[in-house]
């Protein structure tokens, strides 16, 4: 089962503390309700999820990342250091070579200038980014102090509003278990009068069967 770690403060405020026993008794409760429904992973409020509709090759990658394979779409080595030719080498394994050769100097020439721009400029873009991240945080931080503090001012209107009819709350309670306790006492008395009213007509049958 989920777990409630939630408290919300919108009990009511002015009905007495429950007693231990009566605590556990209800939590026994909610805990033998709450576990005849089955757990459910999405909130019910939710939409059901939508089975993905992936492409071959986009699952081919899904499943080669779930394998844990090496990807081997891209020739890395033509990014390294490339060996010298034989002086035996035919023309196509020169022209390969002079290839990769190209591919490399290519590949560290744009790695250079862009460690140069990083350290140009990266630092500044960092601050900036930093900077920018810092203000989100503070705009999210008031937004949540003022939530609070709406919440704190929800309560304390709603315990307000509860206390001041508390009175009239208690007079209606005792009221209605005043008026359930003589309702019950008049379904006794009817009971016991319809018992002897049986009891009565059986005793004149029984006479005026003897008679």
């Amino acid at each position: 089962m989920p777990s409630i770690t939630t408290i919300h403060e919108s009990l009511p405020y002015i009905d007495p503390e429950p007693t231990p026993a009566q605590r556990a008794a209800a939590e026994a409760l909610i805990s033998v309700e709450r576990s005849l429904v089955p757990d459910d992973p999405d909130h019910a409020l939710l939409p059901p999820l939508v089975a993905p509709n992936f492409t071959p090759a986009m699952a081919a990658e899904l499943d080669r990342v779930a394998a844990k394979k090496p990807l081997s779409a891209i020739d890395l080595s033509r990014y390294e250091a490339q060996d010298p030719p034989f002086p035996s080498a035919s023309k196509d394994e020169l022209a390969s070579v002079l290839q990769k050769a190209y591919a490399s100097a290519t590949y560290l020439s744009a790695r250079r200038a862009h460690l140069a721009l990083l350290d140009s400029y990266g630092k500044n873009a960092w601050l900036v980014g930093n900077y920018q991240l810092e203000a989100e945080l503070k705009a999210l931080e008031r937004e949540l102090a003022e939530a609070k503090r709406e919440i704190d001012v929800l309560a304390v209107r709603r315990r307000k509003a509860q206390e001041e009819v508390a009175g009239e709350m208690h007079s209606l309670e005792d009221t209605w278990k005043k008026g359930v306790a003589r309702a019950l006492e008049t379904e006794v008395a009817t009971e016991v009068l319809r018992r002897e009213v049986l009891e009565a007509r059986s005793k004149m049958e029984m006479d005026t069967s003897a008679g």
